[in-house]
């Protein structure tokens, strides 16, 4: 199992973007973003998100894990 590095939110979300994902709306520090024939996600807008969390954004937005990085 390949380990995730520790990115930022903004880096998550250009990552998202090049599968099609945009931003709806943004409450505080988390942005929402909707993809057609996707459920959507939410990704916090932290300098570092952590490994757990970023596993669990990509359970959401239905990615393995090395199909995410190859987006990065």
């Amino acid at each position: 199992m390949t380990r995730l590095p520790i990115l930022s939110g903004r880096e998550i979300i250009k990552a998202l973007n090049k599968l099609g994902y945009r931003e709806i709306r943004q409450c505080g520090n988390h942005i929402r973003l909707s993809c057609v024939g996707r459920r959507s996600v939410t990704v916090p807008d932290y300098k570092a998100v952590s490994r757990g969390l970023l596993r669990k954004i990509l359970r959401d937005a239905e990615l393995s894990t090395e199909e995410f990085l190859e987006l990065l």
